[in-house]
């Protein structure tokens, strides 16, 4: 892996955002406003939460990026989005204002304490497969049945006026 900043070349990267704290739709646009090359959003999808104690609902969407920012670049970037959005980290799969994780970067692989791309269970998960199929339906052969997809609502653009 190079660890350095810049890798060769710009090629996709997938970030998978989630939101269940405070004003879900401004964290959500916040983030994807802070973010360089950025070249698609997917629909934002209202969804359970996975795991972790009671908390109320997510929205979730994926980011398209071409870049030629490192994996490593890339965790920073999105651990900085979430600083910004005032991200605390007390529990587990607990309820948060923004969670950015790495989905996947073309021609990457990375297994490190702190940082796995692919994301190790995104193939899991329908509230990320969803959206990410939006931006990558090449990466989502099928959403798997016992996800809770029939849980998740669409509920329109980050862009625009939509709010729930």
């Amino acid at each position: 892996m190079n660890g350095g900043v810049r890798c060769d070349g710009a090629r996709r990267a997938f970030l998978g955002l989630g939101s269940n704290l405070g004003d879900r739709w401004e964290h959500l646009r916040g983030a994807v406003a802070g973010m360089p090359d950025v070249v698609e959003v997917s629909t934002v999808y209202e969804t359970a939460p996975v795991g972790g104690p009671e908390q109320g609902p997510y929205l979730n969407c994926v980011v398209r990026l071409e870049t030629d920012l490192s994996p490593r670049a890339l965790l920073e970037l999105c651990r900085e989005r979430e600083r910004v959005a005032g991200r605390l980290r007390r529990v587990r799969w607990g309820p948060r204002t923004l969670d950015v994780d790495i989905l996947w970067v073309d021609g990457e692989s990375v297994d490190e304490e702190d940082l796995t791309v692919p994301h190790p269970r995104m193939y899991e998960r329908a509230f990320v497969l969803i959206p990410l199929r939006d931006v990558a339906p090449d990466l989502v052969d099928e959403i798997p049945g016992d996800t809770a997809a029939n849980d998740i609502v669409s509920v329109g653009p980050l862009t625009g006026t939509t709010g729930v």
